[in-house]
């Protein structure tokens, strides 16, 4: 079953992005490189509660 998860900003904190995720293929806590509006870069966005 997919599980809806927040993705924030490793820098700022602020939550930017959600997407869905499968628990059971993926374990581990997703990471991506994505584009921040508060910070104005491109910078690590890491899965969050």
């Amino acid at each position: 079953m997919r599980d809806i998860v927040s993705l924030g900003c490793a820098t700022c904190k602020r939550k930017n992005y959600s997407t869905t995720k499968n628990k059971k293929t993926t374990p581990d806590k997703l990471e991506f490189k994505k584009f921040c509006s508060h910070c104005r870069a491109h910078t690590v966005h890491k899965e969050m509660k």
